[in-house]
């Protein structure tokens, strides 16, 4: 299935979000090195995400190298009335996501890495539930999936060859 890629432009105003940071040691001879991974999500809140990983030597530096990898990769994704427009689920290595619609006034209820992508696009209530590993990165990676192969009555009818003004008129 064909993903929406969105390439970037200076009109869309995408807030970062940082996810998670992971400290990284390497031994040497000559003592201990610390770097810094930090995985990010941006987003315009109104059906536009990325994520990106950035890896430095100070905390700092890593989430702009995220935010700028983060902008590299963006995906459009269907938000109608602040929800998504069906069940979907999906598998990243060992994280499995589910993404179901609610009501007004639900909010998101998910966690921590799925929170972060649902918040970023734009949904203000959701069901999410993560099965399988809890690793921020596959997280991510499987909540941006799931929300990319979602689509919309408009779109699915314009693949069928459906008019719908036709349709809602009458």
């Amino acid at each position: 299935m064909a993903i929406n890629r969105v390439k970037i432009s200076s009109d869309i105003e995408l807030k970062d979000r940082l996810v998670a940071i992971n400290r990284v040691t390497k031994v040497t001879k000559g003592g201990r090195t610390f770097t810094f991974a930090a995985i990010v999500v941006v987003g315009n809140g109104n059906g536009i995400i990325g994520w990106g990983l950035g890896k430095a030597g100070e905390v700092t530096a890593a989430i702009a190298k995220g935010v700028e990898a983060a902008k590299k990769n963006l995906v459009k994704v269907p938000v109608l009335n602040g929800t998504v427009p069906h069940e979907q689920a999906a598998k990243f290595g060992g994280a499995e996501v589910f993404i179901k619609p609610a009501s007004t006034g639900t909010g998101v209820v998910a966690g921590g890495a799925m929170r972060a992508v649902c918040e970023s696009v734009g949904i203000t209530d959701c069901l999410a539930k993560s099965k399988g590993s809890s690793n921020p990165h596959n997280l991510v990676k499987a909540t941006i999936l799931a929300l990319a192969e979602m689509r919309d009555a408009r779109t699915i009818a314009q693949n069928r060859g459906v008019n719908l003004d036709k349709v809602f008129r009458g």
